[in-house]
């Protein structure tokens, strides 16, 4: 080939063009993205379900007691659902009078348990389980083990409060 009468070489022409811009170096640079992206894909979840527990035991360790405002004025044979810290829990006022501070948390599956006034227990919903409202033992259904308890530790004019110890 000829340009401006000077003979040009057909590969001194592909090596003027800049690397850069050659569709192998684009093709690298998409296929090695699409790479990242599906790599992070699959290392996200696999990151979040292995750091979780530990996510979960500092958020529920940071939380050592709860004051439930005007939670004293809850009628007898009624609950009140709050959270503690992560874990969703219920203040019942039982029909004697006492008060009792429990995890809504079904040790089955993790559903989330409410309180029957009418047949004073727990209910579970998802499976049939059946608690005790004032000690949190499973009475009837499939789980394994009683709800976790927590301390009712004093009960004002002003507010209820509740504890892990």
């Amino acid at each position: 080939m000829m340009s401006d009468g000077i003979p040009i070489d057909s590969h001194q022409e592909q090596a003027d063009i800049p690397q850069a811009a050659t569709r192998r170096t684009f093709a690298r640079v998409v296929i090695g993205g699409v790479g990242f992206c599906y790599a992070a894909a699959i290392g996200y979840p696999i990151y979040r379900f292995l750091n979780s527990p530990v996510e979960k035991a500092a958020l529920a360790a940071a939380v050592t007691e709860i004051t439930l405002n005007d939670a004293q004025k809850l009628p007898v044979a009624s609950a009140l659902i709050f959270r503690f810290g992560p874990e969703p829990c219920l203040l019942i006022h039982l029909p004697d009078g006492k008060w009792v501070a429990l995890s809504a948390k079904c040790t089955h599956l993790g559903c989330t348990v409410q309180y029957v006034p009418d047949k004073n227990h727990i209910f579970c919903a998802c499976h049939g389980g059946t608690y005790d409202p004032a000690t949190g033992h499973n009475i009837a259904g499939p789980p394994p083990r009683p709800l976790k308890q927590f301390v009712v530790k004093e009960v004002t004019d002003a507010a209820v409060v509740v504890s892990r110890t």
